[in-house]
């Protein structure tokens, strides 16, 4: 470990909020109890943008936030979603894939995976798209899970395609979050693009769980009419 990481440890330990930590850490099981610090987004994203900003050392060497980055794996919950949030500062589309991809096998929880949307995609969303399905291809839980988030995030509204729906419908997996993401998606998908989303829960093609959680998360939902809702319910299995 370096000294900026060394550095920002320190700083995040005296960031602590242990009432904050006691709240969270029973909503993230997949992280043991003793590596989350308990810690606000909101400071997180502050610091991530006071790192960001910051200058090299060294003339001519890497920044601060490189520095961190490179200093993989991480120990700390909050140092990963330090880290995702470092990646949504990423102006150049290339670097930013290049970053995500060497971070993403060490994501494994879903508060990590879903702190990532670097702003770049949304000017890139033709070589995004290619992108996702390579992600989507992979067996790590936590890529696909972010993969899918990204399809939900960049391409339910004006570069929606019915294509896209069908590619989340055929992904199987055991993985409890990788479903919650895809049952997420689908909501979304029904108070956004109603007709075509509502045609893939008629046929069927998602599985049983998938399903009935998307069922549910969108008859929760206030963007999903009740005459909409109402029909949703008779689809329960």
């Amino acid at each position: 470990m370096n000294s900026i990481s060394n550095m920002v440890r320190e700083r995040l330990i005296s960031m602590q909020d242990l009432e904050y930590k006691s709240f969270v850490t029973p909503l993230i099981p997949s992280v043991n109890p003793t590596q989350i610090i308990g810690i606000r987004a909101p400071k997180l994203r502050s610091l991530a943008k006071e790192l960001y900003m910051s200058e090299p050392v060294e003339p001519g060497g890497e920044s601060p936030a490189q520095l961190f980055m490179n200093a993989l794996p991480h120990v700390y919950l909050e140092e990963n979603n330090l880290h995702a949030y470092l990646i949504e500062n990423i102006k150049d589309y290339d670097g930013c894939i290049e970053a995500i991809d060497r971070f993403l096998p060490y994501v494994d929880n879903w508060s990590t995976s879903d702190s990532m949307r670097p702003k770049v995609f949304r000017r890139h969303t033709t070589q995004l798209y290619e992108q996702i399905q390579k992600w989507m291809k992979n067996n790590h839980p936590y890529t696909i899970r972010f993969a899918i988030e990204m399809l939900m995030t960049y391409y339910l509204g004006e570069h929606f395609q019915s294509d896209h729906l069908r590619v989340v419908a055929a992904i199987r997996s055991n993985e409890y979050y990788v479903n919650m993401m895809s049952a997420w998606y689908f909501a979304t998908a029904l108070a956004k693009q109603y007709e075509a989303a509502i045609e893939v829960i008629r046929q069927g093609a998602l599985d049983n769980f998938t399903h009935n959680k998307t069922i549910q998360k969108a008859i929760e939902s206030y963007r999903v009419s009740d005459e909409h809702k109402n029909e949703l319910r008779l689809l329960k299995r």
